[in-house]
């Protein structure tokens, strides 16, 4: 008998834990599910006989030991600032560990010591970083085993509401923590274009997008994610001389939302003062010049050069952002402040259901000739607890886990991304399953 331990029972881990309970007989695996709320947990684990749910505090590093100590395995679905309290247990106690998130700093650190314990760190094996990362790899892979030199690479993912349910003029509703998205591009993008560095500060950001329309879905737009450059060694693509990494959005979102980067609105480093009394209108008013003639909407359409019977300004009349309705909130800084308004606008409705996008471009030359792939990739969630989010962030990583666990994956060790054969394509195999699976196109390019 294997034994799982789960930490985190949000809404991304949803698809994981079904997964790996409908799996658990079979293998004979037991699974203990720890969340900070035992409500959460309890409802996840929905009685199955192989599920056991806890009150999981992962500050208490005693528990952390504890409940580490006695697992084959830890699937970490907590927030990314603590995947590495759970990694030192894990090395300290010879347990092996899969997560979703980025590596960090002090994961990485950790190599050696996993290593030497024949342990496997498994990270990014969740949509983005994840799917991006294998999907990638295998056109790679074979793009090299005929013998051509990859000179482009691009690569795109976006959490979006399925076109169906899309039914608000900013085209967008939050399919995954609101937070991330409120804060999201922060610091400097960089990327390499036509062998040439760029680096877009993020005052800038959200007015450097590109359109691009993917399979039948319509036009997108694209904004640079904050750094492109490291996965140059990721993929073995030093000499690329094209690397870019970016976030998709529909058309007209980047430019609305450029209203709140320029106005400072997304900042989470200082208290708006009186926030409790203040209204919306207030908050959008402080930052703007003080001009008792004009009203707050003039002044927006003055400051940001944009009409104000534009597209621009009906979005943000929609979202509420002009209204005298109370804040409510004690001591928030702006970026809470402005979520807790998307939050009632950007919310899915309950019958909604989301989708996630994916789009490579691969530019190689092969035999003294230039050619072109594109492979691209949507999924629909099936409902509000298996979203297409939850399903692709959550069942990579459940497929992992069990590959970790039957000694599929074996012979490697250390801390790990799936951009080798030996996890990319059993994974990506059992993934068509979901309806994970892209299409792709080979066109001349000159």
């Amino acid at each position: 008998m294997k034994k799982i331990l789960i930490l985190g029972a949000g809404l991304s881990a949803s698809s994981l834990i079904k997964y790996l309970l409908d799996h658990s007989e079979i293998h004979d695996w037991k699974i203990r599910l720890g969340d900070v709320s035992l409500a959460i947990a309890q409802k996840k684990i929905n009685g199955h006989a192989n599920g056991v749910a806890f009150v999981f505090d992962v500050n208490n590093q005693e528990q952390v030991s504890e409940e580490v100590s006695q697992a084959d395995i830890v699937v970490s679905m907590l927030p990314a600032r603590f995947h590495y309290l759970v990694a030192n247990a894990c090395v300290e106690h010879g347990v092996h560990m899969v997560t979703a998130s980025y590596v960090s700093k002090e994961i990485k650190a950790l190599n050696e010591k996993a290593q030497e314990k024949g342990l496997i760190l498994l990270n990014e094996i969740g949509v983005d970083p994840g799917i991006d990362h294998m999907s990638a790899m295998q056109v790679m892979d074979k793009i090299r085993e005929k013998g051509g030199k990859i000179l482009e690479f691009e690569s795109s993912t976006g959490g979006l509401v399925a076109p169906k349910y899309d039914n608000n003029p900013w085209n967008y509703k939050f399919t995954w923590n609101p937070r991330n998205v409120v804060l999201a591009g922060q610091g400097n993008s960089q990327f390499l274009h036509n062998g040439k560095y760029k680096y877009i500060p993020y005052n800038k950001l959200f007015e450097r997008y590109e359109r691009i329309d993917i399979l039948d879905l319509g036009e997108f737009e694209i904004y640079p994610n904050r750094d492109s450059l490291s996965y140059r060694k990721v993929y073995g693509l030093e000499d690329v001389k094209t690397m870019f990494r970016g976030t998709i959005r529909r058309p007209g979102f980047c430019k609305a939302w450029n209203v709140f980067v320029q106005l400072g609105m997304t900042s989470d480093d200082y208290v708006f003062n009186n926030s409790e009394n203040a209204t919306y209108r207030d908050f959008m008013n402080s930052y703007l010049a003080y001009d008792e003639e004009k009203s707050v909407e003039q002044k927006v359409s003055e400051y940001l050069k944009i009409p104000e019977d534009s597209d621009i300004m009906y979005k943000l009349r929609w979202l509420g952002i002009f209204k005298s309705e109370k804040i409510g909130m004690i001591d928030a800084t702006p970026a809470q402040i402005l979520q807790q308004l998307l939050e009632k606008k950007w919310g899915l409705e309950a019958e909604d259901k989301d989708m996630i996008v994916m789009h490579h471009q691969f530019v190689y030359e092969l035999n003294g000739k230039a050619k072109k792939i594109l492979s691209s990739m949507a999924v629909y969630g099936e409902d509000q607890v298996h979203t297409a989010m939850s399903i692709t962030v959550g069942i990579p990583a459940a497929i992992a886990t069990k590959m970790i666990l039957t000694g599929e994956i074996k012979n490697i060790s250390g801390v790990l991304v799936p951009t080798i054969k030996e996890i990319y394509n059993p994974v990506m195999k059992e993934l068509e399953n979901y309806k994970v699976k892209f299409i792709e196109e080979e066109i001349d390019w000159q």
